[in-house]
């Protein structure tokens, strides 16, 4: 095959809240005696309990030896205690909680100024008498914490871990997929069609009955133009167009691509929604893309989403065909979704999606809109559909085969071929385009027209981009020096 790379087969302070008295506040008053029980605090420097230790009440029991056997210790069972007033049950008196440790009591709304004097100091009494009560309950560890000084230690922000995140949140990022996703199908959904293929099939003894497939298209033009692939309408004798508002429009094959799994269908109707064409060179493994069409034939406009996985692909496909520079996607597509669109964020779209890997999970492939495009043109203009030519067979550098021919660069298409047993074949075909401007076996294309061939820009879908006709100017390596010599693209011939 012609202008067809040849393929090897090796390739994440205290915690309690100070309140100081405000200018010109009363002092607190002192505690009556009536109020409060004398408590005598701890004397000890460090915050040590000082009163002597009174065992507590209850049960000891040793547990005895057996055998020469130890029971792991002594056990204690503490004397039942009464029940405190706010542990009572509901058929009681309602239980009151008792306030939290570090929280002063509601202050009641003073009723007049001198009762203002009056309330304040017998909070921050009562905050007192409760704070210290919690402190001896604790058996002093309050005070033990504060002699160290660990509740005095300023609070250090941990700069190191990320930020919490309220869990019902939706971030930035999903809104703005969501919201392109959303906005995507609602411009571009009324441009993409559902095919309905219908030919004849040979089913042995009950002679030739109807066979009808199902695909997709989408409009680029609005006078009826129609991208889908060849293997949608390979075949077909009746070509039924549903639009998305439910007319349906007779359609016929304009034309076919013989480099591509690409066809134009045409049908007879003027302003009809048409789809803007984007570029796939500007792709970026990880973009956002979308894909509509008909999965299974049955499910017209469905909507699904992903990104770019890889780029470059080359496939083969159940029926041998050979696809090369194709997009990877994760974006669900299935049966009937072929020659449906696949779109960028903005609605452009940048692929034609065109097969899905078998046995697979979220392997699909697409074929680039800029390889489409010159036919795309070709077809508005009512000119055939063509593709260039240049005459050679090559297979592209990568660091092995650089490795493996003592290449002196690592990228670029090596001109010559190889047979199906791996012997190099002629890379040059006899009058041909290459032959006449001077290409040899052994050259190294770099570049055409100041475009780079290296893994992504290979040469196939580099010449694809221009039209039988055009003069090119190719950059070659050649005995280690760099030569430039000008071709002019011929027709590429019916496979």
């Amino acid at each position: 095959m012609h202008d067809e790379p040849s393929h090897d087969t090796t390739e994440p302070g205290d915690l309690t809240e100070r309140h100081a008295i405000a200018p010109g506040e009363p002092a607190a008053a002192p505690i009556e005696a009536s109020s409060a029980a004398p408590v005598t605090p701890p004397t000890s420097p460090y915050g040590a309990r000082t009163e002597a230790y009174a065992p507590p009440s209850g049960t000891w029991t040793t547990p005895t030896s057996t055998g020469g056997a130890f029971a792991p210790s002594d056990r204690f069972t503490p004397a039942p205690e009464p029940r405190a007033d706010w542990a009572r049950t509901w058929d009681q008196t309602p239980p009151v909680t008792p306030e939290r440790w570090y929280e002063p009591a509601p202050t009641p709304a003073p009723t007049a100024l001198a009762d203002t004097a009056r309330t304040r100091p017998r909070g921050g009494t009562l905050l007192a008498a409760s704070l210290l009560s919690a402190v001896l309950a604790s058996g002093g560890t309050v005070l033990a914490l504060g002699a160290a000084g660990a509740l005095d230690r300023p609070t250090v922000a941990n700069t190191s871990l990320p930020q919490a995140t309220n869990a019902g949140a939706v971030q930035p990022v999903s809104i703005d997929e969501s919201s392109a996703t959303i906005a995507v199908a609602a411009k571009v959904s009324p441009a993409v069609v559902r095919i309905t293929v219908t030919g004849s099939g040979n089913a042995g003894n009950l002679g030739v009955i109807p066979d009808k497939g199902v695909g997709s298209g989408v409009i680029f033009d609005s006078n009826g133009w129609i991208l889908t692939n060849h293997h949608v309408v390979e075949g077909g004798e009746k070509f039924d167009v549903e639009l998305k508002d439910g007319r349906i429009l007779s359609g016929a094959v304009y034309g076919i691509d013989t480099l591509t799994d690409l066809a134009i269908v045409k049908v007879d109707a003027t302003g009809l929604p048409a789809a803007a064409i984007g570029s796939s060179d500007a792709l970026k493994v990880g973009q956002l893309v979308i894909a509509i069409g008909s999965p299974l034939g049955t499910y017209s406009n469905s909507v699904t989403s992903g990104i770019v996985s890889a780029k470059a692909r080359s496939i083969v496909t159940d029926d041998n065909n050979s696809l090369t520079n194709l997009i990877q996607t994760d974006a669900a597509i299935n049966p009937g979704n072929s020659g449906g669109p696949l779109l960028d964020a903005a609605g452009n779209i940048v692929g034609i999606n065109t097969a899905v890997a078998t046995n697979s999970n979220g392997i699909g492939f697409a074929i680039p809109i800029d390889i489409a495009r010159p036919i795309m043109e070709q077809a508005v203009a009512g000119e055939p559909l063509s593709r260039p030519y240049m005459g050679i067979h090559y297979r592209s550098i990568d660091r092995k085969l650089a490795t493996d021919q003592g290449l002196p660069v690592m990228i670029g298409a090596l001109v010559g071929g190889v047979d199906g047993q791996g012997n190099p074949t002629a890379g040059v075909d006899p009058n041909t385009p290459a032959q006449k401007a001077g290409l040899k076996d052994g050259d190294i294309i770099t570049s055409v027209n100041d475009k780079v061939i290296d893994e992504e820009h290979p040469l196939d879908a580099t010449l694809s981009q221009f039209s039988p006709g055009d003069t090119v100017s190719v950059d070659i390596l050649r005995d280690g020096q760099h030569v430039t010599i000008d071709v002019t693209l011929g027709t590429r011939p019916a496979p």
